[in-house]
């Protein structure tokens, strides 16, 4: 094992949502990443979620600090936690130097914006400044602010490289992440325009300039500046922002309504602004939010949206005075009732036999998904959570409604769904909302009491407010603890800590009551895991708390028997627990000698008793230390149970011992396995312990541990066993040193001296039994020795002389072992590190621990640390060591390699090349040992001045100018040198004599390595274990120097340290952690000032012959050699700087040779290395080897085998862009720049950099074009597989904005589209498009570039229509417009304009469009050279391949791809360019359509047809009038006559693509005829007929509102819903709920009136989709006829009926509205007709689809959200079917929608339908039919179970004893003698007897899993078992099958259940039926 990794896998780490939520978007890149979320914040580590930290500066971050400088505040609002610089071991820069760098990093960035030179250098000083940030270092706040603002504007400048753009957003998210930093509005505010311009270019392509796709940015880019960016947009722009947004919603055309809502979301402030600003307050704008939504019902993406924004509100209004605030927040209770109930749906439970209350309306959202948010990173719990939370205060404690009684109602009403029996898809949710709730609550309480939180008194959370916020939690997350999923239940482990910590005596009572049981394994296992999980997380909060710290030892003890080798995932959790509690108490027995106190008696009787107190009193036990014990009682108790500490340690070192013994061996573990895991978690586990260990109890634990050591060999524990000493160890070095080396020094001498142990050259990889015991002690020894600080000297001879002895002695598989011991004594001389692993600082241990220590924490600024650094006489043993282990190993390398090896080199078993890789590893690990000896400026052959600390300024211009030829686009930022070092605690000084002699010793051990690669290569050629022990030393060689980089240390510390903290890291709090942890954190900032000065370094000549040697190895034939030297040079080349282009040549070299010898393992070695590796990205920016790369790839493509071709079509993929233009112009805005303008002039520097940047771009211009050339010409006579390439990377490097493109790329591509091959054809064709889309966009642009960025076109024709601001007529005028076909003023395309507000104006196009003829001589060469070749002959080629069978079904669709292009080139044809005419082109697709019997045929035909149409709809009016004279028949006559299944999908979406978002008028000549279609009665062709009438709906469907031809449509479609064919029946009951779906608008004239009436018609806006008359008379006059068909049809009749077909007709049609948004406009036809309609057609026994699709319609209709109010009808009319109607199945349907409509309201019913709702289904528990008895008793007892406890307790009161006086009024009928009595009132006694157990049987259904059962449940049982189970018959069959289930479902938990019966209970129940169960 040569290098210690550790992983600790810690449950408790939590669902990571690293750094998530609000600010923190995403962690940050760069030298830091882990730690670069850190600072002030511990929040951030931990790995546990962000959020709290984040919301916590969601609001005004509370007055800064008085006691820092006034420096400080200008950098920060609040003080850093942690002093950094202070606790370093070494002394520091000053802030001048600092300051100095900063300036230094700015004045470079300024030059290189300015010079336009944005990647590398603007990149790369980006990349300084990161780096400067990450060390902790603080800038003024007003300079971060100029800098943020810089940033967002370079994020967004036109022309800008995507990639730098978006390291430009990155910095945005850095500056701005810590609202410490910097207050919204106060230090920075940003503006929305440019960030909307951006993404409207996304979502609105149509409203803005054309062409501009290919240059936009990425929609992760711009999502991730708005989520960052609009916490910083001003308030008071709000009003603006609406005014943009609001006029392009539009459900019409619905991903316009997303489009808008997503917007709003992303952009629209949510802070406060002042009370002046008009239309700017909630009350003003948030009734219009409410009345959005209420247009989006039933949409998923609608709920979480506003949700999302309402809770960003809640929060920022928190503190806000001149806002009305009330029990319900900022929000009104109507409000508050609709969110809640937003919420319940969220939840997605399932109510009975309901559907989802969603519909599949999100699909619609087009575009809009662009602007929702990634669900991960924002989970819907996590805003839920923020809602309710920010929106309490103690004003909600003494209304009845408000949001925590809410709170409460919710989390009761679905409690059942938290219990661990009861698992579904909601899980996950409710996990989550308990995880945020108890969160963000911890947080703002927090915040609020140490003043950073600044809010109104009267809103902050006070004590009462926080017990019932713990309560409604508490036992949702008791029940949620015990869940089965591993991922669910981290999250209730958090909430438990939280909760804990708010109130501890109301949450740990109850956690213990349900621990102890489950840790004494009375219960199932993995209630035992979750207690061991749960206790790891509030160990801490107990230690802290009087009386309940008592218990911590006994739990301890009860935890022990967890350590179990045949459990290893239980092992792991008892060790983490034990941690958590080393981490909080000390281990010291405080038993006086002269105190009373002696043993643990006194703690073990008081936890016996409070154990059976828990026992006795069940889960509501109620405990209250404060009150109970006396201080000083507790403090005795607590001294007795700390008596008995050390029994424990011996007894968990005895558990630890056997659990070694009893692992599987080591060499077949995998990582991440259980026993991995346990193995890293011992040492994690025990170095706590031992440091919190009293001096006696140390002193035991290390006798008996040596004692194991010396006396057993435990091989495949070897490792496990080494930590654990090595935790001793580095807790006390003195005490365990003076053992352990004498000791086992010994013992390996013995075994080498004795047992000849290591004495043969051995192979292979398995350790001898002879040599198991010396491996055994060398590991224990080389891990004694390492992080113990400078006690190894005392020691030195023994230590130096042992090494020695063993490396003379010992021969193969132990050297490994033996090297790896120097190495750790190398480590431990040579590195920095803190030796200080105490609980407590010195002073208090000095005093003596006492009780009062119990769990306390050091504060971060009175921590002080002791440190180890290398003295010079440990420098000089190192050194010492160093020499004489390099010059050994260095001898024997040459020894091996002479021509008289003491080894043969032939021997069978490869003793030779074993002894070799073992020294080449030896070295290796020597140089990793001392890497913080070497200079990284020395190791790069630079001159040494003092090191470390050279004069930097002076190299600051000359930096960027390192390359001079102008080819070589420096490939990457980091191949620049890192400009400034800061001091890292480097040892030697350059004038020292050890400072030579090591870096001599070093170069000596370099250039052996190189001598033996060249042995190897010449001699053992396919030696692969050689070869990867070689590379190995050859990276460690070159990365570590200065760090030793190959272990990784700084990024395992952090992630130890991650997982530590997670048990303490409470929300809001920064850095309360145990004093270990604080010195951990200390330590990486440590290492991370080591790793920033060692990140990159040059390169010296010997690194350049070794990365050769490495080069020349990545083509090695041997696959396993290949791979190890590319990994190697990889890493290599990471570190030193310009290593890539010398290594490129090379290898493009071997690749040549080996293309051209055809020596496959070589060319897949090449392409490896070029393709996967770090040197592509260098190889395709730099043009000396650019083009190389480029043939060489492309011949890759004619090598025939098949893994290599497959890596050619894999490393397609980064190449794709190979080739493409540069930056050539980048529009910013140079003040902005100015602003961080350094004082002295640099414009003559800029002007050298910007000449050159400009130099550079022509000359790889220049290579580019002459590139083109050549491969255009290759793929003239080329393999098509090789042709597909040239042409594909010919297109990115001909294709120009200035130049197009050369003639003869044009040729190749216009002929090319026309290959026979289908693969070349579509590249071609790709091409084609792309070089006319060009020419266009040239012209369009009047062939300027930089009008192409500054998006002005011209010739689009079209122009703005003001909209006038006082006609009251306007919206009417402008619809009558679409019905007028022949005056035209202009087309409206777009859908939005007017349907919800009117803007001031909107974009419209010209009736008469003029002919473009902006071509300048380039574009019209080029189209005519393209026309020349367009002849006849040519189309009929393309048509022909059109019409071919694509090779697979899946391309057999209408192809949008030959449409493009046809439409482009009809356009030149149009213009008279080409050689073939419009009379050809008719004739050439009248014969491509033939007889149209063939689907392809079809195909072609509608694809030319498509174009054709689609193409010419905005062309001048000839052209566009010949071109439809001739498609737009040709498209009718198909229509009418030829249409068939298998080619309707090709004319629907030709019609589409003509008609879709474009005014209907532009194709009257379709919509006319279509529009004209009547049903034809008499027609038998179903298909035909239906085909018409989906078209229609398709192009009613495009148009919208704007479809003006709806009456003569709908009376005709509404005279025949009879009709006798299903398809056309469904077809037409989709039109007319299209139809009546798009007449619908709302058009205000503006938005302020918009704001204004939706403002004064109540808190929720104005109830939109109001019945219109006529829609109530026609809803009434079809179901008129339904009815009167339904008397007309003859019962039980089997064929089809006018009542049947109808009534399909209408289902389809509800169906259709009811599943989308404007299901309300249905609402007031519930009562009546629908629901006795829908229940009449359910009763069709003859026709199953009539009954299936009134049955499907009928339950959608509690699942619609009625406004309040409305739904009393429904209700009403629910009970009235229930108890009148005749049919029992209409009586149990009724049933069916009173549950769901009872939950989906459960917050909006009035109490008095809740009582109606709760009498109805009790009455009908009495029904006569059976079936229907048992649906009510169902409902009533899900009716019971989702009731908030306010409205649950009196209605089962109420039940109760309604049902228990039913029981006792009908007594069982005794049998009398026949005919002596009628049977009727018989049969209604059982029935009333029946329905009153089957009542009360529901009361105890509707708490399945309450443990234990509620108070009134025992008595109710026993009473039905004394009173009906005897029963015969129905009655006593229903009560013993309650009994029966009652007692199912308790079986886990009837041990506690049982004590809540008294005896007699308990006997009457055993009575009845459980003899048989539980005996």
């Amino acid at each position: 094992m040569e290098h210690v990794i550790v992983i600790v896998p810690c449950i408790s780490s939590m669902p990571t949502y690293h750094q998530t939520m609000d600010e923190s978007l995403e962690a940050h890149p760069g030298a830091a990443g882990h730690f670069a979320a850190e600072g002030a914040h511990s929040a951030f580590l931990g790995g546990l979620l962000a959020s709290a930290d984040t919301i916590s500066r969601a609001t005004s971050p509370g007055l800064p600090c008085s006691n820092g400088s006034d420096q400080d505040d200008q950098k920060r609002y609040r003080p850093r936690t942690f002093s950094y610089f202070r606790l370093l071991p070494f002394e520091v820069e000053e802030e001048s130097h600092r300051d100095a760098a900063l300036n230094g990093i700015l004045k470079n960035l300024y030059v290189s914006i300015m010079a336009e030179d944005f990647s590398p250098g603007a990149v790369h000083w980006t990349r300084e400044l990161q780096g400067w940030l990450n060390l902790k270092f603080e800038m003024s706040r007003e300079l971060r602010a100029r800098l943020a603002h810089l940033y967002f504007h370079l994020a967004l400048a036109p022309g800008l490289d995507p990639n730098t753009a978006d390291r430009f957003a990155r910095m945005v998210v850095t500056l701005t992440r810590k609202r410490h930093y910097l207050k919204p509005g106060q230090d920075l505010t940003l503006d929305w325009r440019p960030l909307w311009k951006e993404l409207k270019g996304l979502v609105f392509p149509s409203e803005t300039a054309p062409h501009q796709g290919s240059r936009k940015r990425a929609q992760k880019h711009i999502m991730k500046l708005c989520l960052h960016g609009s916490v910083y947009f001003d308030p008071k722009e709000r009003r603006a922002i609406l005014d943009e947004l609001l006029p392009y919603f539009s459900t019409s055309d619905m991903s316009n309504a997303y489009i808008v809502a997503g917007a709003i979301n992303t952009l629209l402030p949510t802070g406060p602004a002042p009370p002046t600003e008009p239309q700017s307050q909630p009350s003003d704008f948030v009734p219009t939010f409410f009345h959005l939504w209420s247009l989006m019902t039933r949409s998923k993406a609608f709920d979480v949206g506003f949700i999302d924004i309402f809770s960003r509100m809640a929060r920022d209004y928190l503190s806000c005075t001149h806002v009305p605030f009330t029990e319900h927040g900022i929000f009104t209770r109507e409000q508050s009732d609709l969110i809640f109930t937003a919420i319940l749906r969220l939840t997605e439970i399932p109510v009975g036999q309901a559907n989802s209350p969603y519909a599949s309306l999100d699909y619609s959202a087009g575009l809009g998904i662009y602007l929702e948010k990634d669900k991960k990173k924002y989970p819907v719990p996590y805003m839920v959570a923020r809602w309710i939370v920010h929106s309490i205060s103690p004003l909600c404690l003494d209304q009845e409604s408000s949001v925590m009684s809410n709170l409460e109602g919710l989390m009761e009403s679905i409690d059942t769904f938290f219990h661990p029996s009861n698992q579904g898809a909601w899980s996950m949710f409710l996990a989550q909302l308990t995880f945020f709730l108890t969160d963000i609550f911890v947080s703002r309480w927090n915040r609020e009491q140490s003043g950073e939180l600044d809010i109104p008194a009267d809103r902050r959370i006070n004590n009462d407010l926080k017990k019932r916020f713990v309560l409604s939690l508490r036992e949702v997350t008791f029940m949620g603890l015990f869940s089965k999923s591993s991922k669910v239940v981290n999250y209730y482990y958090t909430a438990l800590q939280g909760l804990a910590y708010l109130e501890p005596d109301l949450m740990l009572p109850g956690a213990l009551q349900r621990f102890y049981p489950s840790l004494q394994g009375l219960v199932e296992v993995h209630r035992t895991t979750s207690s061991l999980c749960s206790l790891q997380m509030i160990a801490n909060i107990m230690s802290k708390q009087k009386g309940y710290r008592c218990h911590i030892t006994a739990l301890l003890a009860l935890a022990l028997p967890g350590i179990d080798a045949n459990d290893l995932n239980k092992t792991q959790y008892t060790l983490n627990f034990i941690q958590s509690v080393a981490y909080s108490i000390p281990f010291v027995p405080l038993v006086d000698e002269n105190n009373d106190i002696h043993d643990t008696s006194l703690a073990m009787n008081w936890v016996q008793g409070e154990m059976e107190r828990m026992e006795r009193e069940g889960q509501d036990v109620k405990i209250n230390y404060n009150e109970e014990l006396s201080d000083e009682d507790e403090a005795n108790i607590l001294r007795s149970s700390t008596a008995g500490l050390g029994e424990f340690v011996m007894a968990l070192l005895g558990k630890v011992f056997a659990l070694l013994e009893n692992l599987p061996d080591a060499s077949h573990l995998r990582t991440g396995s259980p026993e991995d895991n346990v193995i890293n978690t011992l040492p994690a586990a025990l170095t706590p312990l031992f440091a919190s260990l009293s001096p006696q109890l140390f002193d035991s634990a290390l006798e008996k541990l040596a004692n194991f050591v010396s006396t057993h060999v435990v091989h495949q524990a070897r490792d496990a066993m080494a930590w654990i000493c090595n935790a001793l160890c580095k807790v006390n070095p003195e005490k365990t040193l003076k053992v352990f080396i004498p000791m086992l020094i010994v013992n390996i001498r013995n075994e080498i001296d004795y047992n000849g142990a290591a004495s043969d050259r051995s192979s292979g990889t398995e350790v001898l039994p002879r040599d198991r015991a010396l491996v055994w002690h060398v590991s224990m020894l080389s891990m004694c020795v390492v992080h113990v600080g400078s006690e190894v000297l005392k020691y030195k001879d023994e230590l130096f002389g042992i090494a020695k002895y063993m490396q003379e002695k010992c021969r193969g598989l132990p050297t490994i072992h033996i090297s790896n011991y120097v190495h750790h004594l190398l480590l431990n001389l040579t590195h920095t590190y803190p030796i200080d692993n105490a609980l407590y600082e010195p002073d208090v241990i000095a005093r003596g621990i006492d009780v009062s220590d119990w769990g306390r924490t050091t504060e971060p600024s009175e921590l002080t640390i002791k440190w180890h650094r290398p003295s010079p006489a440990e420098v000089a043993f190192a050194v010492e060591l160093f020499e004489s282990e390099a010059r050994g190993a260095t001898e024997r390398l040459m020894q091996l390699m002479s021509d008289d090896p003491p080894v043969s080199r032939k021997g069978k078993n490869k003793e030779w090349s074993d002894e070799l890789s073992r020294s080449l590893t030896a070295l290796r690990l020597l140089i990793s040992g001392v890497s913080t000896l070497f200079d990284p400026v020395r190791a790069s052959g630079e001159a040494t001045g003092s090191s470390g600390n050279q004069d930097t300024d002076a190299a600051g211009d000359t930096i960027m100018e390192e390359d001079n030829d102008p080819l070589a686009e420096i490939a990457d930022d980091d191949e620049l040198k890192r400009t400034f070092r800061y001091p890292a605690g480097y040892v030697l000084t350059t004038d020292d004599p050890l400072y030579h002699r090591v870096h001599d010793l070093r170069e000596e051990v370099g250039r052996t390595l190189s001598q033996t690669h060249s042995f190897l290569n010449a001699n053992q050629q396919d030696d692969v274990a050689c070869f990867t022990a070689l590379y190995s030393a050859y990276r460690t060689w070159i990365t570590d120097v200065g760090i030793e980089r190959s272990a990784h240390p700084l990024e395992r510390l952090t992630r130890l340290y991650k997982a530590d903290i997670s048990p303490f890291k409470i929300s809001g709090l920064r850095k309360v952690y145990p004093r270990p942890l604080l010195i951990k954190r200390a330590d990486a900032y440590q290492l991370q000032r080591v790793k920033y000065n060692s990140a990159y370094r040059t390169s010296s000549e010997l690194d350049r012959r070794l990365l050769l040697d490495l080069a020349e190895s990545c083509t090695s034939s041997y696959a396993d050699v290949r791979r190890v030297a590319q990994s190697a040079q990889d890493s290599s080349l990471k570190v030193i700087i310009g290593g890539r282009p010398l290594v490129i040549p090379v290898i493009l070299k071997a690749l040549r040779k080996a293309l051209d010898d055809m020596d496959h393992d070589r060319i897949k070695g090449a392409m490896y290395t070029l393709f996967f590796t770090t040197l592509l990205k260098t190889c395709m920016k730099d043009w000396r080897f650019a083009p190389e790369l480029m043939r060489l790839y492309i011949e890759t493509a004619s090598v025939d085998k098949t893994s290599i071709q497959n890596l050619g079509a894999t490393a397609l993929y980064p190449l794709i862009d190979f080739g493409k233009p540069f930056e050539r112009m980048i529009l910013f805005d140079r003040s902005i720049a100015d602003t961080i303008r350094p004082p002295q002039d640099f414009s003559a520097s800029i002007q050298r950099r910007h000449e050159f940047i400009k130099e550079r771009r022509a000359k790889v211009e220049e290579k580019k074009a002459a590139l083109g050339l050549e491969l255009i010409n290759k793929a003239k006579a080329s393999h098509w597989k090789v042709a597909t390439r040239c042409a594909m990377f010919a297109l990115n490097m001909s294709l120009r904005f200035e130049t197009l493109a050369p003639p003869e790329f044009i040729e190749l591509v216009v002929t090319g589209t026309n290959d026979p091959h289908p693969g070349l054809r579509s590249t071609y064709l790709a091409a084609f498009s792309g070089l006319c889309t060009s020419i266009d966009m040239r012209a369009v642009y009047q062939h300027s570039y930089e009008k192409y960025l500054l998006e002005q076109a011209v010739g689009d024709n079209k122009f703005e229509v003001p909209v006038p601001e006082d006609d009251p007529e306007w919206t009417q005028k402008f619809l009558a417009q679409f019905e007028n076909t022949d005056e035209i003023q202009y087309f409206v395309d777009s859908d939005y304009p007017g349907w919800l507000v009117w803007g001031k104006k909107f974009i419209a196009s010209s009736a008469n469009p003029e002919p473009f003829l902006g071509y300048d001589e380039v574009e019209t060469a080029a189209r005519q050279q393209i026309g020349k070749l367009l002849t006849r002959d040519w189309f009929k080629q393309c048509f022909e391949y059109l019409k071919q069978e694509p090779r697979d079904a899946g391309a057999d669709r209408f192809r949008m791809s030959n449409v493009v292009l046809l439409m482009q080139v009809f356009d030149l044809m149009n213009y008279g360019q080409t050689a073939a005419t419009f009379d050809d082109i008719v004739e050439l697709t009248k014969e491509i359509y033939g007889d149209g019997g063939d689907k392809h045929q079809h195909r072609a035909t509608a694809e030319i047809v498509g174009a054709m149409l689609s193409g010419s709809s905005d062309d001048p009016r000839e052209f566009r009038d010949k071109v439809w004279a001739f498609a737009a028949p040709l498209m009718l006559k198909v229509i009418a006559d030829d249409l068939t299944p298998d080619n309707l999908q090709y004319w629907m979406t030709c019609l589409h693509l003509t008609v879709d978002s474009k005014d209907p008028r532009r194709s009257k000549e379709l919509i006319d005829p279509l529009a004209n279609f009547r049903l034809d009665m008499n027609s038998n062709a179903a298909f035909k007929e239906s085909a018409k009438i989906q078209l229609l709906e398709f192009i009613i469907n495009d148009a919208g509102w704007h479809f003006r031809r709806d009456k003569p449509i709908l009376e005709d479609f509404l005279a025949h819903i009879d009709h006798p064919y299903k398809s056309v029946r469904e077809s037409i009951g989709r039109v007319i709920a299209t139809i009546y779906r798009t007449r619908y608008h709302e058009s205000f004239p503006n938005v302020w009136s918009l704001l204004e009436q939706n403002k004064s018609a109540s808190s929720i806006g104005i109830r939109p989709y109001e019945a219109t008359e006529d829609f109530t008379a026609t809803i009434r006059e079809v179901f008129d006829r339904i009815e009167k068909w339904r008397h007309e049809r003859t019962p039980g009749q089997q064929t089809p009926s006018s009542y049947t077909s109808g009534s399909k007709t209408v289902l389809v049609w509800l169906d259709s509205m009811l599943a989308s948004q404007e299901c309300i406009q249905l609402v007031p036809f519930f009562p009546e007709p629908f629901i006795d309609q829908l229940l009449h057609m359910m009763d069709v026994k003859e026709d199953p689809e009539l009954m299936r699709l009134a049955y499907h319609v009928y339950r959608h209709m509690p699942n619609i959200p009625f406004r309040s109010g409305e739904d009393d009808a429904f209700i009403a009319a629910l009970i009235r079917v229930g108890k009148t109607a005749a049919s029992w199945h209409q009586r149990l349907r009724a049933l069916v929608n009173m549950q769901v409509i009872y939950f989906r309201r459960l917050f909006l019913t009035q109490p008095a339908q809740r009582q109606m709702l709760f009498d109805a289904v009790g009455d009908m528990l009495s029904d006569v039919q059976l079936e229907v008895r048992d649906g009510a008793s169902a409902t009533l007892a899900g009716m019971i179970r989702c009731s908030p406890e306010r409205i649950r307790n009196p209605i089962i009161e109420q039940l109760k004893a309604r049902f228990q006086l039913q029981l006792e009024m009908n007594p069982m009928p005794k049998r009398k003698l026949p005919g002596t009595d009628t049977p009727v009132d018989v049969q209604k006694q059982i029935i009333r007897r029946h329905a009153a157990v089957l009542g009360l049987g529901a009361l105890i259904e509707a708490f399945p899993y309450a443990t234990p059962p509620p108070k009134w449940m025992p008595e109710v049982l026993a009473y039905l078992a004394t009173h009906a189970a005897s029963d015969p018959g129905v009655v006593g069959k229903a009560t013993k099958g309650i009994l029966a289930e009652f007692k199912k479902t308790r079986q886990d938990s009837w041990t506690v259940d049982q004590k809540y019966f008294t005896s007699e209970q308990l006997e009457d129940l055993e009575g009845v039926l459980w003899k048989s169960y539980f005996a």
